[in-house]
């Protein structure tokens, strides 16, 4: 009997070895070979990205290299993470809404609200019809289990947050990128050490790695004609995704009551899942903060994102990406040196270092120049 039970455990575990090199070798493969059509067909159309007062290239570059990394997704995730499209009956309806929103505002610009109201049909259909949501606070603020209606109202509202503020750091070569594989694998380690129950988040996880990896093979070259940006497209999806990840991180410390699967305890979980995607939040609230302090409109662009704060020092755009990567994965490994603290004062060391980083090069600068 034993003997048996090792070897239907060998063979659970080859065919989930087998699924992650599978999906992460075609997933990379299929992005790598579907950009240099992207790139001929974006050139020949004149589909650029037009340099503006904000951007921080100067000539036009092909901004569709998101239709690659959906491509990527959209074909290995049903394949080798299917069991996430059962579960998740909206997930794949729901990156079909973002792809056509993302193509369209590529192409075309589309207003603020339209993109706005997409995000929110999105969000919703995640969190009410897939039952994505977050449902406890674990003792932060002093806040465990979430009232149903609340709980819908925060989580739709962390989607739309995530899925801009990610949009809002793809502002130079290789950080939404770079960004999105560090975070990616973090995710996938995590789930990956909490049981085979969680083994399909993981190859999803690894799928996301796989495609990205394809495009910053373009988006990192110093060949100008293999050039290309992401864009709205694979800025939308992936903030879509690594929300989705982060809450279904926080959710598997969440006991439902179901004895078939093994219960985990952890109640830093939420301030967990921020610390991997403190980038983009701090980024925002700083952003959020200087446009108030200066008097100016929240919805107007402007150059005081870290990625800007960081090129105005001087650095290149892969020294700048390479910076904030480097410091995200201090910060990471400082969490996770301190994750049984108490959750409260884990959140607010968490949060003070991600503002502080994002304040610095600002600070700096100010330092700098006197």
């Amino acid at each position: 009997m034993d003997k048996i039970v090792f070897v239907q455990n060998m063979d659970f575990e080859s065919v989930f070895v087998l699924k992650m090199v599978l999906g992460f070798i075609i997933s990379f493969l299929l992005t790598y070979f579907t950009i240099p059509s992207i790139i001929k067909i974006s050139r020949r159309k004149n589909l650029m990205d037009e340099p503006t007062m904000r951007s921080s290239h100067q000539r036009k570059i092909p901004n569709l290299g998101g239709i690659a990394i959906f491509f990527a997704l959209g074909v290995c995730a049903p394949i080798f993470a299917y069991e996430l499209f059962d579960q998740y009956k909206f997930l794949f309806a729901s990156l079909v809404i973002l792809f056509f929103i993302g193509v369209t505002d590529d192409i075309v610009v589309m207003r603020a609200y339209k993109k706005l109201i997409a995000q929110i049909i999105v969000s919703v259909l995640m969190v009410v019809g897939s039952d994505v949501r977050i449902r406890s606070f674990f003792g932060l603020f002093g806040i465990f289990e979430l009232n149903y209606y609340f709980s819908i109202f925060f989580s739709v509202l962390t989607f739309i947050v995530l899925i801009n503020a990610f949009n809002l750091i793809d502002g130079i070569d290789g950080l939404a990128g770079g960004y999105s594989i560090l975070s990616s694998g973090l995710f996938a380690i995590s789930f990956y050490r909490l049981g085979e129950y969680n083994f399909p988040l993981v190859v999803f996880c690894v799928i996301i790695i796989g495609s990205v990896s394809g495009f910053l093979r373009y988006n990192l070259s110093n060949v100008r004609n293999n050039k290309i940006f992401m864009g709205d497209t694979g800025s939308m999806i992936l903030g879509f995704l690594l929300a989705f990840t982060a809450i279904n991180f926080i959710d598997v410390f969440i006991d439902k009551g179901d004895f078939t699967k093994p219960h985990y305890h952890l109640l830093s979980a939420p301030v967990i899942a921020l610390s991997i995607l403190i980038i983009p939040i701090a980024d925002t609230f700083s952003v959020i903060l200087i446009r108030l302090m200066k008097r100016k409109s929240l919805l107007k662009p402007d150059k005081n994102h870290l990625h800007h704060r960081l090129l105005e020092l001087n650095l290149t755009h892969r020294r700048a990406t390479l910076a904030i990567c480097t410091i995200y994965l201090l910060v990471i490994a400082t969490v996770y040196f301190l994750r049984q603290m108490n959750v409260n004062l884990l959140f607010l060391i968490v949060f003070s270092i991600g503002m502080f980083l994002s304040f610095l090069p600002f600070l700096l600068k100010k330092l700098f120049d006197k």
